[in-house]
């Protein structure tokens, strides 16, 4: 976590102030839709809880995620197309499938679907026969990732993308005129931390921050203070989405997470971030990138908490288990009801534990510079998942935090390019 420079207040201020209008927007645009089902699933899963793993460091970057927001606002794509199926290029889905509500069928519009965890989400929706809707404008997802969901499911109406902006208002109201959505997953962002710190202006339209804590409350009470604006901005489009709920019967699911880790267990799908954004990527992303020679190794800050070994303590959820969650979470959802819940091991592992499951998981000894602790990293950071143990009987599986790193580095070594061979 960075303290923010004082002579960038201003841009602060003005990054919450576009957070909650975007959110705002967000809503209006979803209520007045024509085709959008009012008793629908509105999942809106998202949010980050901490700073990730601010206490390392690939090069000069904090290696730290943040909240994903309602609306992207990159230069405008507009709705371009839409396809069902890989062979020959973009194929014409079979008219009304996607835009009529089908009994029996639950349409998802999958936001963010091209990405690390929307690709995951989207894969394990279409293994259980959802109708699924990918939209993304592919400024931070893989359009190698949608293929290989595009040829693992290749029967028409299985699945669509459509390439569009999300800040491009006349291109979202076009998809939901056109498309009869039960519910929808948001994975739509600019997840990077030290990328938002470099440009606060771009982060202000494209990131609706996670809400931070030095050590979660008891989710039963709802206690949590935000500690900078990048919380506060998380929570004030919390209080939108809530303050819209209480007249609609949109069912809302908000869940907060902590750091993923790992890949799809059968290596179809793992992280690959393009190549100008790893420098501002995860903390494993970092580990393999050092364990390849990418970069030269890994930078730790802090080795003097108040921990058992000295450095930051942080929660590690395998994504296979997030994914999981949001289904949990989709299939739970009720009309007129909120569900807000913490998604994590409740578990924290800290810096060089984490160091040592990647060495281990890798077969390399990377090298690791051990410096001085940055200014706002707190010792301790992780979740308490009781409510969504007791609520939605949800529980993390995937906890062993070297197998999960195994198999995402499984699939770097199978991938050393990313996606670009289904490209």
């Amino acid at each position: 976590m960075e303290y923010p420079d004082p002579k960038r207040k201003s841009n602060f201020v003005g990054k919450i102030l576009m957070a909650a209008t975007l959110t705002a927007l967000c809503i209006i645009m979803l209520k007045q839709s024509p085709n959008f089902n009012t008793r629908s699933r509105l999942v809106l899963i998202r949010g980050y809880i901490s700073g990730a793993s601010p206490a390392i460091i690939a090069g000069p970057f904090a290696i730290v995620r943040k909240i994903h927001p309602c609306m992207l606002s990159l230069p405008a794509a507009g709705l371009v197309s839409s396809n069902c199926s890989l062979d020959g290029g973009f194929v014409p889905c079979p008219s009304n499938v996607f835009s009529e509500h089908e009994e029996g069928v639950i349409h998802v519009l999958v936001t963010g679907g091209a990405g690390y965890i929307g690709s995951h989400a989207a894969l394990r929706l279409l293994k259980e026969s959802y109708r699924v809707t990918i939209v993304d404008n592919l400024s931070r997802g893989n359009m190698g990732a949608v293929k290989v969901l595009q040829k693992l499911f290749p029967e028409p109406g299985q699945l669509q993308f459509v390439y569009a902006d999300l800040g491009d208002l006349k291109a979202v109201n076009k998809i939901f005129s056109e498309n009869a959505f039960d519910a929808v997953m948001h994975f739509a962002a600019v997840a990077y931390v030290g990328e938002s710190t470099l440009d606060p202006l771009k982060s202000s339209t494209l990131m609706l921050p996670c809400l931070e804590t030095s050590e979660w409350m008891s989710p039963d009470k709802g206690a949590y203070v935000p500690i900078n604006p990048y919380g506060k901005a998380k929570k004030m489009a919390e209080d939108i989405i809530l303050d819209y709920s209480k007249n609609s019967d949109t069912a809302v699911m908000i869940l907060r997470y902590f750091n993923v880790i790992g890949s799809d267990p059968e290596g179809r799908l793992g992280e690959a971030p393009r190549p100008e954004l790893r420098e501002h990527g995860r903390i494993s992303g970092a580990c393999f990138d050092a364990a390849r020679g990418v970069i030269p190794g890994l930078k730790v800050k802090g080795t003097d908490y108040k921990t058992h070994d000295g450095t930051c303590i942080r929660d590690y959820i395998d994504v296979t288990d997030l994914v999981d969650a949001h289904v949990k979470a989709l299939k739970k959802a009720k009309p007129g009801e909120v569900g807000i819940y913490n998604v994590g091991t409740g578990r924290g592992r800290s810096v060089k534990e984490f160091v040592e499951a990647c060495k281990k998981a890798t077969g390399v000894e990377i090298k690791v510079d051990y410096l001085a602790r940055r200014p706002g990293d707190y010792a301790e950071v992780f979740s308490d998942p009781t409510k969504i143990r007791r609520e939605l009987n949800w529980t993390a599986q995937f906890t062993d935090l070297q197998e999960s790193l195994q198999i995402a580095w499984r699939w770097q070594m199978a991938h050393r390019d990313g996606f670009a061979a289904a490209s």
